[in-house]
């Protein structure tokens, strides 16, 4: 009997290889990039115990330490072993992330996977076989964006290490990172990734801007230079929610509009338009650059404006519901967050 149960759960389990040979091959690609990270991590008591190791980069080690720890006392974000190891990128970009649009509206192209849901994005750790999965995408049609990604999260399911790129950051923007982070670890819901990375934005962004005032105080040219970043990034990011909002009502006219280069053409200006627009933003600073790594630069199209929606739609959401509700209290609105959504 149990003999003949191998044997049908095997049949099942070839069966559904089979169907599924994309998401097992892809499954397969990434828990291979992750062990081969997994596998080439050092202790960080080990690095900082190592004569050979800059004091300079033990210092903002230390310092990614005491981010973390502030985030657990200060922040309610749930303690973990993450940021325990580290991983020597040598310089190199470890997993690069593709978004897609349809060509006549600005919505995301989504990629379902079991357990974790639906994700309006899809990470590589061989570059390779990011480009062959853009190149299908543009095949059929749509519009892509890839780019190389700064950190990412395992919520929980495995140690993530810190990164040798991430101790290049300035102080503001690593507490932004780890808080951010460290955010999906403790609050991560099923497919509603615009919520969860709006929400982890949320928090990267104001945990940051505590820490900093904790750290430094409140007129440090520390915080300073971060709320200045901020203020910048804001308004660059509002910019370009605007402009997906210009850009949904002229696709809404092409329903009646059949030659596609006439729609090329005016989709085209109309993003030149956005752009140029943000480029006076600020003191006058150039706002705009190319997210798009291949090696032919092109002009933005849908994809590029994926990522507002999903990190920033959601911001003044969160803060209205913060200020009025909990008084600026990060703590306890992030203890109601939990309560208020199921999370992994």
């Amino acid at each position: 009997m149990l003999k003949k149960l191998f044997f049908v759960l095997l049949a099942i389990l070839l069966l559904a290889a089979f169907y599924y040979k994309d998401l097992v091959s892809y499954g397969w690609m990434q828990a291979s990039g992750q062990i081969g990270i997994l596998m080439n991590v050092e202790d960080v008591e080990d690095v900082m115990k190592n004569p050979a190791f800059p004091d300079s980069l033990k210092a903002r080690i230390r310092l990614i330490q005491e981010i973390k720890q502030f985030g657990i006392d200060s922040l309610g974000l749930e303690p973990s072993k993450n940021y325990t190891t580290f991983y020597n990128q040598h310089g190199k970009p470890l997993i690069w992330l593709i978004t897609a649009s349809p060509r006549y509206k600005i919505e995301p192209y989504k990629w379902h996977f079991p357990v974790v849901g639906t994700f309006p994005y899809k990470g590589f750790f061989d570059s390779t076989r990011a480009v062959a999965e853009e190149q299908q995408l543009i095949q059929q049609g749509l519009d892509t964006d890839i780019g190389e990604v700064s950190a990412w999260s395992t919520l929980g399911y495995l140690k993530d290490p810190i990164l040798s790129s991430m101790l290049k950051r300035k102080d503001g923007s690593m507490a932004n990172l780890i808080l951010h982070e460290l955010t999906h670890g403790t609050l991560f819901v099923k497919s509603d990734l615009e919520l969860n990375e709006n929400l982890a934005s949320f928090i990267g962004d104001q945990g940051a801007i505590r820490f900093l005032k904790y750290k430094y105080g409140q007129d440090s040219p520390e915080l300073n230079q971060y709320e200045y970043s901020k203020k910048y990034n804001d308004a660059y990011a509002g910019h370009m929610l605007r402009g997906i909002a210009k850009l949904d009502s002229l696709y809404k006219t092409f329903q009646n509009l059949s030659p596609e280069p006439v729609k090329d053409t005016l989709k085209k200006r109309m993003i030149m338009n956005i752009l140029s627009n943000a480029d006076t933003l600020l003191s006058g600073k150039r706002t705009f650059k190319n997210k798009n790594s291949l090696p032919d630069s092109k002009l933005p199209n849908n994809a590029y404006f994926i990522s507002y929606q999903t990190y920033k739609s959601k911001q003044d959401i969160f803060r209205k519901e913060f200020e009025s509700k909990f008084g600026g209290d990060l703590k306890k609105y992030l203890a109601y967050l939990k309560v208020k959504y199921p999370s992994m």
